[in-house]
């Protein structure tokens, strides 16, 4: 029975066969689907090892239980401790592998508008081979001569690739919500509760992002201290309050009739946790009490022995999994179109749905154009050509892949960086993410003021 799923693994492996799993019983997936999700599983791969070259903890771990750990880091002349397999440096010469792969496809699949040609092929299918040449670019890095130089370029190239990726995330995040309103909208004039859900969700987005900003001015404010921290409390709850008044405002609604209070209250949401993120990872500040003691002020109420870890810990998965979906999300038609102009107007095939987010690009095809080789069956979507920019799809790896480098080391204080410290405070981690809040924001406001001052442009 393994029989005719063994030569389909085999041919997804070392072909251009479409990869799927031996179980009969899984849904039904599409080619473009499953070619996006074999990328994404390379790159959190190399993910996990940087987290794991970024960790103390693992590292001395690695020391006590691996046999001869001693023997094999002197043999490969690298002292006792392996020294150059871990840290900061380690991670960007591994990232600076995965980039190169990325960046190589990237060019490689320029203009491919077929999924019949040999690039086509060679990007949706030979996965074996990918591996391993992921694999020497990673390793590749550790060869790179003149160590201090590259680390030095390569820092200043993350930290732009870091910046390009951040501003892919923010404008994904402003079609996200400009989407989820036109969807849910869509719905109205067929069941009347799309309504109630409409409401309902806009009550309870509001709620959260008042509930942080009460939260932050209760643990993240001090009489005496975090002056900062009261200015850009009080800056970005008065934006948050004019985006969702303009959202509604009569001017707007001429132009815009299905903008809403949805759209600015997950902006709302977001920055709230851009703002959080960025006063936790702010450098703590001190005061001396009655009592001649220092006491940390403006921290985060978890902060000590296991429950740090347990923030750092679910702070950490958070964060890839939101690189993730960037990634992802951020490369089909729909989303990289946005990415270029918002238009207003629902298209007339649009269906409400609660997850909406997770339609493809494509959700007519021909049922007959499928392969049912003994398991997983794999639609082919792309018959009649390829429903995604295959260059672009890497180019958004390729910035990914810089954007986990910089996270990880800490931005520019690599040199003292650990993963167990994600939630410490560095100034430069601080003026990103408060900086991001700022420009998510004047992104959601150009949407809204854009379609005014010029119609003709973002009429469907």
């Amino acid at each position: 029975m393994c029989n005719p799923c063994c030569l389909s693994q085999l041919a997804c492996c070392c072909g251009s066969a479409a990869c799927s799993l031996c179980c009969g019983c899984c849904p039904k997936i599409k080619q473009s689907t499953g070619t996006r999700f074999m990328y994404a599983l390379y790159f959190m791969l190399v993910t996990v090892i940087c987290v794991i070259m970024m960790s103390p903890t693992v590292e001395k771990e690695m020391q006590e239980h691996i046999p001869f750990y001693k023997d094999m880091c002197e043999t490969l002349k690298d002292g006792e401790i392996c020294k150059s397999l871990v840290g900061y440096s380690a991670v960007y010469k591994v990232c600076f592998g995965m980039a190169c792969f990325f960046f190589f496809f990237c060019l490689f699949t320029i203009r491919v508008q077929s999924s019949k040609g040999c690039r086509a092929a060679v990007h949706n299918g030979f996965w074996f081979f990918k591996f391993i040449a992921l694999l020497a670019c990673c390793a590749g890095g550790f060869f790179i001569p003149d160590e201090k130089m590259f680390l030095e370029v390569w820092r200043y190239v993350g930290a732009v690739g870091g910046v390009l990726f951040v501003l892919i995330q923010l404008m994904l995040l402003v079609e996200f919500a400009h989407r989820w309103n036109q969807n849910w909208t869509s719905g109205v004039k067929y069941n009347k509760l799309w309504y109630a859900a409409l409401a309902l969700v806009t009550l309870l987005l509001f709620t959260v992002a008042l509930g942080a900003l009460v939260f932050m001015g209760m643990f993240y404010t001090h009489p005496e201290k975090c002056f900062l921290n009261k200015v850009f409390l009080g800056v970005n709850g008065s934006l948050c309050l004019i985006v969702s008044l303009l959202a509604i405002s009569p001017c707007i609604q001429t132009f815009q009739p299905m903008s809403g209070l949805l759209q600015p209250g997950v902006i709302s949401v977001y920055v709230m946790y851009l703002t959080f993120s960025a006063f936790s990872s702010k450098p703590i500040e001190h005061v001396v009490d009655e009592g001649n003691i220092t006491v940390n002020v403006c921290v985060f109420p978890f902060s000590t022995g296991s429950d740090k870890r347990i923030a750092t810990g679910v702070g950490t998965v958070i964060l890839f999994l939101c690189i993730l979906y960037s990634c992802l999300t951020s490369t089909t038609r729909r989303s990289a179109t946005a990415l270029r102009v918002y238009r207003n107007a629902v298209q007339e095939n649009e269906r409400a749905r609660c997850c909406f987010c997770c339609g493809d690009d494509t959700d007519d095809f021909d049922e007959e154009e499928k392969k049912t080789g003994g398991g997983q069956d794999v639609m082919y979507d792309e018959r009649d050509g390829t429903i995604y920019s295959y260059s672009y799809f890497h180019f958004v790896f390729f910035l990914g892949s810089l954007y986990v480098m910089m996270t990880v080391t800490n931005w520019f204080h690599y040199d003292k960086a650990e993963i167990e410290k994600l939630l410490d405070g560095s100034w430069s981690v601080f003026w990103i993410k408060i900086t991001s809040c700022w420009i998510c924001l004047l992104l959601y406001m150009a949407t809204l003021v854009a379609p005014m001052l010029c119609p003709k442009r973002f009429e469907a």
